[in-house]
């Protein structure tokens, strides 16, 4: 009878214990939803021409077209906004598979040089394109984006093998960061003078001239990294227990390291090619939504990384157009300011726990 009533209590506590768990996962959600939904109005409705949330729901439900707010919802602020949501989501991912692979919270592609190294690929790939050929598509700078992040990630690849510590790792992956601008520099020392307008834009980050093409393009690019990364969900939760756990529950670990250099160089790959590089939200947005959440299991945190990543760009972005407006400010400088002081955070929690 005591035999039963300990089971029974055990199982109490763990049916407590699970709904609490859910319970959680619910609620950041819907905080995660209910501010994406608030920034986005604020994101359109904000700006030289202010348009209210009616004008808005009109213009977006009733198809209403012709006027001079529908032009400006239409072909200018939703697209900025839709791009800002699904760049800084995959950003986020790249940043959380990174720091998988390497079982270090401050990984992340802007620190370890890996989108320095996209910068600077597309940087050689425009200039080559803009002096013989009118336009670039977007497909073409999505893949000299890959290449360039590759690179980067090859060389510390190979570093990781010759350095046992991960400080060093990272210090090296800010001098390959450092080294790729200097040879994008150096580049746009010798460009056109129409070019170097635009890739001086490119360069420091930003969501400006976003259209629906660019959409349509991030949305497939990122849609299906995304898809493929939630695949992953069993490996990479079996692979943060340990390598030799996850080859005993089958996981093939060359494969399954590959699968995620792969994917983390796209989404870095993809949001490089459209808005440039863009600082420390790869790194502090995982961190964020596994702390809100409590866990790491990956089949929560992937979309909670996405959406909080959605959620951390569309905010900065706001802030960006809005803070010294009619000037614009580089989305990297307002990723660094809010970033930074989470990426400090962490290493300081990460010293009290030794």
């Amino acid at each position: 009878m005591e035999k039963k009533e300990n089971a029974d209590s055990l199982e109490n506590g763990f049916h407590h214990e699970n709904f609490r768990r859910r319970s959680r996962y619910m609620l950041v959600f819907i905080v995660l939803a209910v501010c994406f939904c608030v920034i986005t109005v604020l994101n359109i409705n904000t700006g030289n021409v202010h348009i209210s949330v009616s004008e808005i729901i009109k213009i977006l439900f009733c198809h209403e077209s012709g006027t001079v707010e529908a032009n400006i919802i239409w072909k200018i602020r939703l697209p900025r906004v839709l791009m800002a949501a699904i760049l800084g989501g995959a950003l986020s991912l790249s940043g959380f598979l990174l720091q998988t692979f390497f079982s270090n919270p401050i990984a992340g592609p802007f620190v370890l040089g890996i989108s320095s190294g996209a910068k600077m690929v597309v940087a050689l790939t425009m200039i080559v394109f803009f002096k013989y050929y009118s336009a670039i598509s977007s497909y073409t700078m999505i893949l000299a984006a890959f290449i360039g992040a590759l690179i980067s990630t090859g060389f510390i690849l190979l570093m990781s093998r010759k350095l046992d510590h991960m400080a060093t790792l990272l210090v090296a992956g800010i001098m390959i960061g450092y080294i790729c601008s200097a040879i994008t520099d150096f580049v746009v020392t010798f460009a056109d003078d129409s070019d170097i307008v635009n890739l001086h834009g490119w360069s420091q980050g930003s969501f400006s001239g976003m259209n629906w093409s660019n959409v349509r393009v991030a949305v497939l690019i990122v849609g299906i990294t995304l898809i493929l990364t939630f695949f992953l969900s069993k490996p990479i939760g079996a692979y943060q227990l340990g390598e030799a756990y996850a080859q005993s529950m089958g996981v093939n670990i060359k494969a399954f390291r590959v699968a995620l250099i792969l994917l983390s160089s796209v989404f870095s790959a993809c949001v490089t090619a459209f808005a440039g590089p863009i600082s420390f939200l790869g790194i502090a947005v995982p961190y964020l939504v596994k702390r809100a959440l409590n866990t790491a299991k990956p089949l929560v945190v992937i979309p909670g990384t996405f959406l909080g990543g959605a959620v951390f760009c569309m905010m900065c972005d706001l802030i960006a157009r809005m803070a010294f407006a009619p000037m614009e400010l580089n989305i990297s400088t307002v990723t660094s300011i809010f970033g930074a002081p989470v990426v400090i955070f962490m290493m300081l929690r990460r010293q009290k726990g030794r």
